[in-house]
Formats: structure tokens, C-alpha cells, sequence
């Protein structure tokens, strides 16, 4: 009886030492987050061997690692997004700065074919505002959480030939005529009105920085429809495809032309809004020809 008492009080010490033993190092642990600077790369050290400590000390260490890597994230994020309204507001800034120096000088001006001249220049710095500020709220509305589309079925098409058609005359004023092959009666699941944002913002970024007609071809195969715009780059132009749907960006040698850098982040938000694929790559030219910029778009229905 003498043994198993003392074997009883063995187990019962060795169980108490444990539990001081546990309640220690959750004790240092719950210090240890509690007092750690959240901006530390502090990590937690474990200070027994006491099975499940070490797992703890790794889990809790992973957590860290992760709101550190997230916080980082975000700091980019808002040093990008600093960098990108300390452009739009020179971008902005400048026009309104030019108008205003057209319409002093229109306002002392006493010849009338002068007059009408700066009156103009002025006109056309403010529809410059216009059109930047126009590109900002339709870029903010595409990364509203709750923006309202309606899905229906989209004739593929038709929507590309509308949306060339409206673009016209400035075909004509360059003397390209764009090319489109389309898979017969490919339709496809979309907001009418977003998929026409994105074709009409691909077609303008083909007119603005493309240096021929903009080729358009649809697939369609299983459920899924593949929708290439595909448009020659001027010579020297460097595009980072990996960047083009970035807000603000502009191929270095666009930086001096219109538009706002938004068009085709508006086209991907839209693109992704309405459970889409966008991709881009620049397929280099064989034969002293120029390179191609192929933005694909694809739609799963199935």
C-alpha cells in the first residue's frame, strides 16, 4: 500500500509541476503579446520543453509573420496610392494652369480671330479636366463593392461592332480599318453596359497608343469565349505587361500623350466584377515588324 501511495503522490507532483510549468510559459506568453510592439520583429521563444509549446510558439510566430507581411502591404499600397494622386493632381493642375493663361490672354486680346483662337485652347484644356475627372469616378465606381450589374446574354459581335462603329471617325481620320473575326453566334454572360466599358476602353487605348487598326477575334469553345484585342505598338514603346492594368500606369512612351492611365484598370475591375479573366502580353514582331499588344479577355458560362 506504502508503494502505490507513493507512486499516487509521484504522479500527483510530476501533474502539479507540469501544470506550474504550462501556466509559467502561457504566462510569458500572454505577456509577451501584450507588451510587443505591434511595428517589432519580435518573435516568441518557447522556454521548456513541455510537449505543445513549441507548435503554440511556431503558430503564434506564423500569425505575426503574416499581419507584419499585411501591414507592409498595405504601407506600399498607401505610398503607391500617394505617388498616384501626387501625379493626377499635376495632371489636373496642368491643363486648369494652361486654360487659365488662354483666357487672360484671350480677355486683352483685341484682335477677334485671336481672341477665338485662345477661347478655343482654353476650351480644349478644360474638356482635358473633363475627361480625366470623367475616367476617375468611372474608375472609382468599378471598385465600389457595390456596384449593380445585371448579367444577360451578350451577343460578342455585335457589341464589338457597335463599339467600333462609334469610334468611326477617328478610324477613318487615322485611314486604319480595324479587322474583327468572331466565332459565330458566341454570346456570353455579362452586364451589357460594363462589357461595353471595356470594349469601347481597349478600342480607345488602341487609338491613343497603338500604332496601326486594332485586330479583334473571338473563340469560342466548351462554355468558354477568348476575346483578343490585338493592336502594333510604336517602335521603342516599352510596356510592362504585367503593370498594364495598374492604376495611372502608362507605357513610358505614352507619358506625354492623352488620357489618365485608367481605362484599362477600369476594364479589368469591370472584367473581374462579372467573374472574368484579363490578361495582357506583348508578342514581339517577326521580321523587322512591330510588336503586338494582345489584351485577352475570357468568360466562362459553364
Amino acid at each position: 500500500m506504502l508503494v502505490v501511495a507513493m507512486l499516487a503522490l509521484g504522479i500527483c507532483l510530476g501533474a502539479l509541476i507540469a501544470v506550474a510549468a504550462y501556466a509559467t510559459e502561457l504566462g510569458r506568453v500572454t505577456t509577451f503579446l501584450r507588451t510587443r510592439d505591434p511595428y517589432s520583429n519580435a518573435r516568441l521563444t518557447t522556454g521548456t520543453p513541455a510537449p505543445g509549446m513549441h507548435g503554440l510558439a511556431e503558430a503564434l510566430n506564423n500569425s505575426l509573420e503574416e499581419v507584419s507581411l499585411e501591414r507592409i502591404e498595405t504601407q506600399r499600397e498607401q505610398d503607391e496610392f500617394q505617388r498616384d494622386l501626387s501625379a493626377l493632381s499635376h495632371d489636373i493642375r496642368t491643363p486648369l494652369t494652361g486654360a487659365k493663361g488662354y483666357l487672360q490672354l484671350a480677355r486683352d486680346e483685341a484682335d477677334d480671330d485671336v481672341r477665338a483662337r485662345h477661347l478655343d485652347a482654353a476650351a480644349a484644356r478644360i474638356d482635358s479636366t473633363i475627361e480625366l475627372l470623367d475616367a476617375l469616378f468611372a474608375y472609382t465606381k468599378s471598385i465600389d463593392p457595390d456596384l449593380s450589374l445585371t448579367p444577360e446574354m451578350v451577343g460578342v459581335e455585335t457589341a464589338i461592332e457597335q463599339t467600333l462603329l462609334a469610334h468611326y471617325p477617328e478610324f477613318e481620320a487615322r485611314g486604319w480599318e480595324p479587322g474583327i473575326s468572331c466565332a459565330e453566334g458566341t454570346t456570353i454572360l455579362a452586364d451589357r453596359d460594363a462589357l461595353a466599358r471595356i470594349f469601347d476602353n481597349l478600342i480607345v487605348n488602341a487609338l491613343r497608343h497603338g500604332a496601326d487598326a486594332p485586330c479583334v477575334s473571338v473563340s469560342s469553345q466548351n462554355g468558354v469565349a477568348r476575346i483578343e484585342f490585338a493592336n502594333a505598338v510604336a517602335p521603342g514603346t516599352q510596356i510592362d505587361a504585367d503593370r498594364l492594368f495598374d492604376r495611372f500606369y502608362q507605357a513610358d512612351s505614352a507619358r506625354n500623350s492623352s488620357g489618365s492611365g485608367l481605362g484599362l484598370a477600369i476594364a479589368a475591375n469591370l472584367a473581374h466584377a462579372m467573374g472574368m479573366e484579363i490578361s495582357a502580353r506583348v508578342e514581339t514582331g517577326e521580321n523587322g515588324a512591330p510588336d503586338d499588344l494582345v489584351v485577352a479577355l475570357v468568360s466562362r458560362n459553364k
